[in-house]
């Protein structure tokens, strides 16, 4: 195995079952056995969930909440192509890498199960459901090692095949950089999703270049231009357009989101998604 692989793994673990310990991936409730919270009654909760000892005491109707009996079902599932492959190297997939190991052993240490799936142009790589550290590096192993260089994915199929995979209700993650719209919103009537979008800085704060020539990542076709302020100026509307939009989608369908950079720490951003 690659040893820069090999430690981002090392990492990761270490982070999990020190800084993400204790911050549960999602806060089910439902009918089961473990105490989640005391709180005041409110119209059209269930009265069999009336705590009748603490509402004598306190004179109003109090309920008694839950933690769901239930074994949480994670999937994380990766959008991949020519587009992590940014600037000077592929740091936007190695940043991808490391989020989805991190979620794949945060699961692993909750005792739930977990699911990878990796889109790409020419396959889809799954993992089963797992509770096994064995199938979680070797799907980490797969992001990190995937040549992306020249490819580009069919972001709407790839969706419509992860609703038809995933059968039960499901803490779904999305992992891509967003610089295309994806509908989530099939996905997001049947399970809790949340969108974790890899950017790099350059990519939102660009720099003139002057006479330069550009190579697309996706099709590795060859422009020659000149980047200056009027080209930013164009590339900036474009980019606040499309985050606008993507921004709108997601209030409008409940989705989570956040945004990690490449020279960002992750463990702080899933940890604000956690609490």
């Amino acid at each position: 195995m690659n040893t820069t692989l090999k430690a981002l793994q090392l990492k990761a673990r270490h982070q999990v079952y020190t800084l993400l310990s204790g911050h549960n991936l999602s806060n089910l409730h439902g009918e089961g056995y473990d105490f989640s919270e005391l709180r005041e009654y409110q119209i059209g909760d269930d009265i069999r969930k009336i705590n009748w000892m603490i509402t004598a005491k306190l004179g109003k109707p109090y309920i008694k909440e839950l933690h769901a009996n239930r074994e949480l079902s994670v999937v994380v599932s990766t959008l991949m192509d020519g587009s992590l492959y940014f600037g000077s190297g592929n740091h936007k997939q190695v940043k991808l890498t490391e989020v989805a190991t991190l979620l794949g052993y945060a699961t692993q240490q909750q005792s739930d199960l977990f699911t990878g799936l990796c889109y790409t142009q020419k396959q889809t790589y799954t993992t089963p459901s797992t509770k096994q550290l064995y199938h979680i590096e070797q799907f980490s192993q797969t992001l990190y090692e995937t040549a992306l260089l020249g490819s580009k994915i069919d972001i709407s199929a790839s969706m419509s095949d992860l609703f038809r995979r995933i059968h039960k209700p499901s803490l779904v993650f999305v992992i891509g950089d967003f610089l295309e719209e994806v509908d989530l919103s099939l996905l997001a009537q049947k399970h809790e999703v949340i969108a974790i979008l890899i950017r790099d800085r350059a990519e939102e704060s660009p720099k003139a270049l002057g006479e330069v020539t550009l190579t697309s990542p996706t099709d590795e076709t060859k422009m020659q231009t000149y980047f200056g302020k009027r080209s930013i100026e164009k590339y900036l509307i474009k980019l606040k357009e499309n985050d606008e939009k993507r921004i709108e989608h997601f209030s409008q369908n409940d989705i989570r989101s956040v945004k990690i950079f490449t020279d960002d720490d992750v463990v702080g951003k899933l940890i604000s998604l956690f609490t």
